[in-house]
């Protein structure tokens, strides 16, 4: 009797995206992440200016100045070429895992997608700081209402991940059928 360490190995790991625990646990972090890094800058920064006020503000508002100038740097330089590409790798994600039935594609682009919304919605809220200047009060008004979508959108795309990924589950059952 040979072993054969390939197939025990895999029965052993579930090597499916939506039955695999790390897969959840990268979705939960990645999110997390996205909530609470608002245009690069952390949110307890936020905070503590709003609460502090005078050095705090001055740092924040800085923070938020050089990573808006940065995102819409980017953007007008390659911005074009970015998009471009972004879609070509959605399209490919799309198809391989929903026509062609890739599961680990169909799991990189349910976390792919809602992100690229996020990097969208990151990319107008610095158009709109940078044409109004924003400072003080109407700063913390545009980094909380950037949180708060950052947010819904990461409750959507969860949700709907955990649907798909219980969907998955159930109609592939335990041995990936």
């Amino acid at each position: 009797m040979t072993l054969d360490w390939y197939q025990t190995l895999f029965e052993i790991i579930d090597m499916r995206s939506f039955s695999n625990l790390w897969f959840w646990i990268v979705l939960a972090v990645v999110w997390s992440t996205a909530s609470h890094w608002v245009l690069g800058v952390p949110y307890d920064m936020v905070l503590r200016a709003k609460r502090y006020g005078e050095d705090a503000q001055v740092d924040l508002e800085d923070m938020v100045r050089i990573n808006v100038n940065r995102l819409l740097y980017i953007g007008r330089v390659s911005g074009l070429w970015m998009a471009g590409f972004a879609c070509f790798f959605l399209t490919m994600l799309l198809l391989l895992g929903f026509v062609y039935h890739n599961e680990f594609a169909q799991a990189v682009f349910l976390l792919a997608l809602p992100l690229s919304m996020v990097g969208m919605l990151s990319l107008s809220t610095a158009r709109i700081i940078e044409a109004e200047n924003s400072s003080g009060e109407i700063l913390f008004k545009r980094m909380n209402r950037h949180r708060l979508y950052t947010q819904i959108i990461g409750m959507v795309s969860i949700f709907v991940t955990a649907l798909w990924g219980m969907y998955q589950n159930m109609s592939l059952g335990p041995l990936g059928g």
